[in-house]
């Protein structure tokens, strides 16, 4: 199972030093940044299951960060942690994009259970959350605890990992458009970066197991300029 990463973006080291190490015991793999261009250079590089702001930080503050993140990516969850404890502030917070909003001090068990909450949903109808283990669709049959399938010819396909991972993710969210950045966070995982034709190989090699005829795909199709989706 993929470990969740945490982007933890806090200015104080001796706090960022004690939720690093109480993130990373509940299993957490954390990334550090010390001030907003250093978060936003991470989170541009990497990929996060969360993202945790101090709002004071140096350089760029955390309202800024949190709004250049999310003129790019809508899905990962954003945390703020701030010193000041007004409504004006939250309410700001949540309208540029945040998920929650903790006020210094705070309780580290509910810093940790919010947290986990918020890992949670960045899972939601993706191959990590579902209990899918085998799928039917047409006269195909996918097994994804053996990595294999079948299609209407009776062929036995042997699938790599990445091909069952995007499989499912995909059959997750049938019917659904699924953007290159699900697919990067949830298949790929966060420190490798294929390009859109590595992906575009992906379905090509779907269409030719289970299309009946791959150049008019019924159930693998591809939207240009976004992603891809299931269809059923």
């Amino acid at each position: 199972m993929m470990i969740p990463r945490v982007l933890l973006a806090e200015d104080e080291k001796s706090l960022r030093d004690g939720i690093k190490l109480n993130l990373e015991l509940e299993g957490y793999e954390v990334e550090e940044a010390i001030n907003g261009n250093e978060a936003l250079q991470k989170f541009e590089n990497q990929r996060f299951n969360l993202v945790i702001l101090d709002v004071m930080m140096p350089e760029v503050n955390g309202f800024e960060v949190c709004e250049k993140i999310r003129l790019s990516d809508n899905e990962t969850p954003i945390l703020f942690l701030t010193a000041k404890d007004t409504g004006k502030d939250k309410v700001t917070g949540l309208k540029l994009g945040a998920d929650d909003y903790l006020t210094k001090p705070f309780n580290l068990e509910e810093l940790l259970l919010r947290t986990k909450v918020l890992v949670k949903h960045s899972f939601k109808g993706t191959t990590e959350e579902s209990n899918l283990s085998s799928f039917e669709f047409g006269a195909n049959r996918v097994n994804f605890s053996t990595f294999s399938a079948s299609n209407a010819s009776g062929e036995e396909i042997h699938l790599t990992k990445k091909e069952t991972a995007l499989l499912k993710l995909l059959i997750d969210r049938k019917n659904q458009v699924v953007s290159r950045q699900q697919i990067l966070q949830y298949v790929w995982g966060y420190d490798v970066f294929p390009s859109t034709r590595t992906i575009d190989n992906f379905i090509l090699s779907f269409r030719k197991y289970f299309e009946e005829d791959a150049k008019n795909p019924q159930f693998f199709q591809s939207i240009r300029g976004v992603g891809y989706k299931f269809s059923i």
